[in-house]
């Protein structure tokens, strides 16, 4: 049975609105749900109706006001809110983490498959997809092979990124303030917040947050082409950069700094400010690329 993993993921983001509203507030109508959840009508609706029966919200049409807090209201696990595919691509990568993967390393798809949980159809369609990449190899009857990171792989890998990503950004910066990415930007910029509060204990999870705030900026301008290698690129970029773990702490509080700087300047719809701001954190996120290629 397929899991609805945008409706679950749409209704956690809805139970995190509502914990901010005051009790009695009212709910904001579906087009604006819509655009601040970042999903079709359809599936606001059904998490409106989700709400409703659990008590969070009474009422009905526009008159729909928040009941009770959403503290208590069990939420739906992460692994149900992320697509298979995206699964399968997050356990691999932490595979090859928990494994120290090496080149030359051999990929069992049945092995995977077992430890993943999922279809062995699933992690074919996954290494399919890598494989243009040139970051695993599949040889006759042997199976696939891993064929490793190298500087040079990072560097033309770093490259492509940087010149994706500066467009989007200005791109961004020249949405109109009604646009749903500054709703979304805003409370990425408070989750930075709030993490560099509590960074001693909760460093580790700036790598999730790091993703979140990249494919923000690379979807405002949707492109198939370069939509379907910055999957990769934001892959590579979110767990590689993990082997390194020396000064790990630091680092992330670094990066959560410099990212507050750029959405700041993503905030301000000043060009210079963005491009200035991206191509500073870029040169950070380099830096740390290659010195994990390199080993130390």
């Amino acid at each position: 049975m397929k899991t609805d993993t945008v409706f679950k993921r749409a209704y956690n983001d809805a139970l995190d609105m509502v914990a901010r509203m005051p009790e009695g507030a009212a709910l904001p109508s579906e087009n604006a749900l819509s655009a601040e959840i970042g999903v079709s009508r359809t599936t606001v609706r059904k998490v409106i109706a989700s709400l409703k029966a659990g008590g969070i919200v009474a009422g009905r049409g526009r008159e729909r006001t928040v009941h009770s807090s959403s503290h208590d209201m069990q939420r739906f696990p992460r692994s149900e809110t992320i697509a298979m595919a995206a699964q399968v691509e997050e356990r691999f990568m932490e595979w090859m983490l928990r494994d120290n993967a090496r080149p030359g390393t051999a990929i069992n798809e049945l092995d995977l498959a077992r430890k993943f949980g999922v279809a062995t159809t699933g992690i074919r369609e996954f290494l399919n997809r890598f494989q243009r990449f040139g970051l695993i190899e599949k040889r006759p009857n042997a199976g696939w092979v891993f064929k490793g990171f190298t500087t040079s792989f990072a560097l033309e890998l770093f490259e492509i990124r940087e010149m994706f990503e500066v467009r989007s950004a200005r791109a961004l910066a020249a949405m109109p303030p009604e646009a749903p990415c500054w709703h979304q930007l805003e409370a990425l910029r408070r989750e930075h917040m709030e993490l560099l509060e509590h960074i001693e204990a909760r460093y580790h999870d700036f790598s999730d947050l790091d993703s979140r705030f990249h494919r923000l900026i690379s979807q405002t301008t949707p492109n198939r082409f370069i939509d379907s290698f910055y999957d990769i690129i934001t892959v590579i970029f979110h767990f590689h950069y993990q082997w390194n773990k020396h000064d790990e702490r630091q680092r992330n509080e670094v990066a959560i700094r410099e990212h507050l700087t750029y959405a700041e300047a993503l905030f301000s719809r000043d060009v210079a400010m963005v491009e200035l701001a991206c191509r500073a954190h870029l040169s950070s996120a380099k830096e740390t690329l290659l010195r994990s290629t390199s080993g130390h």
